[in-house]
C-alpha cells in the first residue's frame, strides 16, 4: 500500500524529544512513516522544516474575525485614533455605528473621551474596544441611549468611569460593558460564520491548525446565546478552517434538574458538558471570569499596582459566588478554565480547585487558569501539585510588556506570564495568544517566550525565558495536553493526525532573535495541504 502524500527532503522536527526525521508520510489524515516510502504524491521541500501544526490554546476566533472588519485602533497617538474614527465615519451610510478595536492607552497617552469622539463622528454612535477586551469607550449619543449620559449606574464587577464632576467619560470597565448588550447583541449567526471563516483563513497562513475559542454564549465575551450554532454551521458548510474547541461562558450554564445522585447541578440542557463533539469541533471547559486586566489595572492583586498606589483591582463577582461556581462546575463534570490574572484572583481559583478535588475527586481533570498573569512562586508550586494547567500568553511580554512593567514595577516583573518556572515545576504549559488582544502569530509568541523583551526593548522577567525547542513544544504538545488531545496531536509520530506547519527555519535551533522572522511556507491539516505561500 502506498502513502497518499510524502513530504521529503525535509527537517522534520517531531517534538518527540529532540528527534529530527528526514521525511513524513501521510495516509488519509494520519502520519504513517517518518522516512521515505512509496506514495501517490511526493513533495520535495528542499530542506524546509516541518513541525506539528501550531495550536493556540486561548484565542477569541469570532471576536478576531469581527475585528478584521472594524477600525484598527493600533495607532501611535490619540490624535491618530480620532483621525481614524473620523475617516470611517465619513465613509459610512447615515445611521451606522463607528466600531473600532485594539487601542492601548499605555501607548497612545490615555483613553479616548466621549466629547472628542463626538467631535470626530458628529451625530453617530461610536464604540471603541480596548485591546484587552476588558473595557471599552462609547461616545455621548451612546451614553444617552444607555441612560447614563449625565450620571453613572452601579454595576457589580464593573465600573462606569466618571470625571471629577461625576460625569461619565465614556469608559466602561469589565462588567459595565454589558450595559451595551441590549444594543449590540446578539450578532446574527451568518455574521459570526463570516467572522469565523475570516479568522480561520488567517490562522492557516500562520501555521495554526487547532485553537481553543476562549468564551462563547454569554457574558461580555460571548457574541450570541446560540454561538455554538455558528460554529456548527461553519463546519457544515465547509467554512471552519481549523480544529476548534469551544469554552462555554459560565453565564450560559444553569441549574439542572437531574437526579440528586447524579451530581449534575450545573450545565447545559440535556446534561451537555466538556467533551461533546469530535476532532473538528467540540465542547471544552466552562470559562469563568474571576478578575480583569493587568494593563487596565482591573485584575485582582494582593498588593498595589506600582504606578497607581492604593489600587489593587477587583474581582468580577463576590469571592463566595466565584468559589461556588467553580465547585458546581467541577462537580457537574466540567473542566474549568478560570480567567485569573492578578495573584489575589489566582489564590481564589487554586483554593476552589483544591476544595473541589477534595470533595468530589476526579482523575486527571486538567482544570486551567487562563493567563496566570501575575503568579507568586508559591502559586506555581500549588498549581503543579493540583495538576492545574496555567495558560500564559508569551506575546504579552512583547506587545503589552511595557504597560505590564509600569503596572508591576521591577520587583514583580518576573512574576508576569511565566514559562521557565512552570517548566521547572513539572508543569506542561501551552502556547497561546489571547488574540485579538495582541498579534496572535505563534512564531511571534515563541520569539517573546525565548527573548523576554518588550517591544520597547526592555527586559521583562528575563529569568523566565525558555529555549526555542521549549517554546515550540508549548505551542504544539503543550497546547494539545491542555486540551486532553495529546494522544492525537502535538507531535509528529506514527498514528497521529497529519497536522503540520512547513517553515523556512527551525525555531528550536535558529538564533533566538530571528524566531519572529521565520516564514510559514505551507500548512497541512488532516493530511491535506490547506494553505501555501
Amino acid at each position: 500500500m502506498k502513502a497518499d502524500l510524502l513530504l521529503t527532503n525535509a527537517r522534520v522536527r517531531t517534538v518527540v524529544g529532540d528527534r529530527v526525521a528526514p521525511a513524513v508520510a501521510i495516509w488519509r489524515d494520519r502520519v504513517v512513516a517518518l522516512e521515505d516510502v512509496p506514495a501517490e504524491r511526493t513533495i520535495d521541500l528542499g530542506g524546509a522544516v516541518v513541525t506539528p501544526g501550531f495550536h493556540d490554546a486561548h484565542n477569541h476566533m469570532a471576536w478576531y474575525g469581527l475585528s478584521l472588519a472594524e477600525v484598527d485602533l493600533r495607532v501611535a497617538s490619540l490624535d491618530a485614533l480620532y483621525d481614524a474614527v473620523a475617516a470611517r465615519a465619513a465613509e459610512l451610510p447615515p445611521g451606522e455605528w463607528v466600531v473600532g478595536a485594539g487601542y492601548d492607552e499605555n501607548k497612545i497617552g490615555g483613553h479616548p473621551t466621549r466629547d472628542a469622539l463626538d467631535r470626530a463622528a458628529p451625530g453617530r454612535n461610536v464604540w471603541l474596544r480596548h485591546t484587552s477586551g476588558h473595557m471599552c469607550v462609547v461616545n455621548g449619543p451612546l451614553l444617552a441611549e444607555l441612560g447614563i449620559a449625565d450620571s453613572p449606574v452601579d454595576v457589580p464587577g464593573g465600573l462606569v468611569v466618571t470625571d471629577d464632576a461625576g460625569r461619565p467619560t465614556g469608559l466602561l470597565q469589565e462588567q459595565a460593558q454589558q450595559l451595551l448588550n441590549r444594543l449590540v447583541l446578539p450578532y446574527p449567526v451568518g455574521t459570526l460564520v463570516d467572522a469565523i471563516e475570516r479568522a480561520g483563513r488567517v490562522y492557516l497562513s500562520q501555521g495554526i491548525t487547532s485553537v481553543v475559542e476562549a468564551g462563547v454564549g454569554g457574558g461580555w465575551i460571548g457574541k450570541s446565546p446560540v454561538e455554538v450554532a455558528a460554529y456548527q454551521q461553519a463546519r457544515d458548510t465547509g467554512r471552519l478552517p481549523v480544529r476548534v474547541e469551544l469554552m462555554v461562558a459560565a453565564d450560559a450554564l444553569h441549574e439542572l434538574s437531574a437526579h440528586e445522585t447524579d451530581g449534575l447541578v450545573l450545565g447545559l440542557d440535556l446534561g451537555i458538558r466538556t467533551g461533546l463533539g469530535d476532532d473538528r469541533l467540540r465542547i471544552g471547559p466552562t470559562k469563568i471570569f474571576s478578575d480583569g486586566s493587568l494593563i487596565g489595572h482591573t485584575c485582582a492583586m494582593t498588593d498595589d499596582f506600582a504606578d497607581t498606589p492604593g489600587e489593587r483591582g477587583f474581582l468580577q463577582d463576590s469571592a463566595d459566588a466565584l468559589r461556588t461556581r467553580i465547585l458546581e462546575a467541577h462537580r457537574s463534570g466540567w473542566r474549568v478554565a478560570a480567567h485569573a490574572i492578578g495573584d489575589a484572583a489566582i489564590d481564589l481559583v487554586l483554593d476552589a480547585v483544591e476544595e473541589a478535588q477534595r470533595r468530589w475527586p476526579r482523575p486527571d481533570v486538567r482544570h486551567r487558569i487562563e493567563h496566570f498573569g501575575v503568579s507568586r512562586p508559591d502559586q506555581v508550586a500549588k498549581a503543579a501539585e493540583l495538576g492545574v494547567v496555567p495558560v500564559p500568553q508569551g506575546r504579552f511580554v512583547g506587545e503589552i510588556g511595557d504597560g505590564m512593567l509600569r503596572a508591576l514595577g521591577p520587583d514583580r516583573a518576573g512574576w508576569a506570564y511565566r514559562y521557565r518556572s512552570l517548566l521547572d515545576a513539572g508543569i506542561t504549559p501551552p502556547g497561546s495568544s489571547d488574540r485579538p488582544v495582541v498579534d496572535g502569530a505563534p512564531l511571534r509568541g515563541m520569539h517573546d517566550m525565548v527573548n523576554r523583551l518588550t517591544d520597547g526593548g526592555q527586559p521583562c522577567g528575563p529569568e523566565e525565558a525558555i529555549t526555542g525547542l521549549e517554546a515550540l513544544t508549548a505551542y504544539t504538545l503543550g497546547s494539545a495536553y491542555a486540551s486532553h488531545a495529546e494522544r492525537d496531536r502535538g507531535t509528529i509520530a506514527v498514528g497521529k493526525y497529519a497536522d503540520l506547519a512547513v517553515l523556512s527555519d527551525d525555531p528550536a535551533t535558529v538564533e533566538p532573535g530571528a524566531i519572529r522572522d521565520i516564514e510559514v511556507l505551507s500548512t497541512v491539516l488532516a493530511g491535506e495541504v490547506v494553505w501555501e505561500r
